[in-house]
């Protein structure tokens, strides 16, 4: 369990990096999908508040993330925030990223797959995987490759467990499991234990023209993040480094820019309370820097604490065949041995 009860949903971010300050002092921290309004940008300072050695700022667009970053400055004036773009819809744009983040530290401490993406009609990544897959999971999971040196790096300088990868997911991913016959979500004919949570409300059960079903491409990913994080925990464990992902609760930001009035109205019932970007990032903070989280008993969190995911989300064996699928589809292999 984690180490504040009293902690919840309307727990501020701020409040936690406080609590925890003895974990972010000092350490190289880095943050994708950062940008004004967002969860990335209520993370990054609560990070920033308590004096990291270095805070990288990832994010696509670049004015959004001077925005943050400048944000920051002002607030805090001693902190090195460094900002890197990353176009995690791009393998050679998150290779880019990474060999800059490379060249900028030598340790990485926490790494914080915040960034995520939502759309209403099929897109594709550079290399013609749908965008909700690929962004949301390929994408981080080839940075995180790339940067697990890093990672390594850092392990070996401080207790097993305080070095983490936190991958941000939703509560969204109950409705639907991995679709291995059909992950690019084009309505292909899959084996039951692969068919999505049934009955969906209409906003969410929406098939295009084309197939392509928004929701569920949405719920595959978050599925995927939970996998990921599954993983690596398992994994990594005996490098000193460990996972969660995390539910960071109905937050109101730019997240559903895309959404219609429908599927909003449908989104709004999911949660009885929206929390303001700093309550939204309370729950990855702890997930980052509670000491009883060093050895991992669980795999994902909401509200400061754990929290009970699908069971397919709990299955090593699914993580498994996900983490070949990633690797076929970033070309490489990503050996954690």
């Amino acid at each position: 369990m984690t180490s504040h009860s009293e902690w919840g949903e309307k727990t501020s971010g701020l409040e936690v990096a406080e609590v925890y300050a003895q974990r972010v002092k000092g350490r190289n921290v880095l943050i994708t999908g950062v940008a004004p309004e967002g969860v990335g940008e209520g993370t990054a300072i609560a990070f920033a508040s308590q004096g990291p050695r270095i805070l990288i700022l990832a994010s696509r667009t670049k004015e959004k993330l001077e925005a943050v970053a400048k944000s920051i400055r002002d607030l805090y004036p001693t902190v090195d925030v460094r900002t890197v773009t990353i176009d995690l819809a791009s393998q050679a744009s998150i290779r880019e990223a990474a060999a800059e983040v490379i060249h900028m530290i030598t340790e990485l401490d926490i790494l914080i797959n915040n960034a995520g993406a939502t759309y209403n009609s099929r897109r594709w990544t550079a290399e013609r995987i749908e965008m909700q897959f690929g962004a949301n999971h390929v994408g981080p999971f080839l940075f995180t490759k790339l940067l697990l040196p890093l990672l390594q790096a850092a392990a070996r300088q401080y207790p097993a467990g305080a070095t983490r990868i936190i991958n941000l997911s939703s509560h969204g991913h109950r409705l639907s499991t991995i679709r291995f016959h059909d992950y690019n979500i084009e309505n292909k004919e899959v084996p039951p234990e692969e068919k999505p949570f049934s009955p969906l409300a209409p906003a969410f059960s929406r098939v295009q023209d084309d197939g392509y079903m928004p929701t569920i491409a949405y719920a595959q990913s978050k599925t995927a993040n939970i996998l990921f994080s599954l993983y690596l925990q398992d994994h990594l464990r005996e490098k000193g480094i460990t996972s969660y992902a995390v539910h960071p609760g109905g937050v109101s930001s730019n997240l559903g820019r895309e959404h219609d009035e429908e599927m909003a109205d449908a989104i709004a019932k999911t949660s009885k309370f929206w929390k303001n970007v700093d309550q939204g990032a309370s729950t990855t903070l702890v997930a980052a820097l509670d000491p009883a989280l060093d050895v991992p008993t669980d795999i994902y969190l909401a509200d400061c604490h754990f929290f009970p995911s699908a069971d397919y989300a709990k299955d090593l064996s699914l993580a498994e065949r996900l983490w070949h699928l990633s690797e076929d589809l970033i070309g490489e292999k990503f050996d954690l041995e």
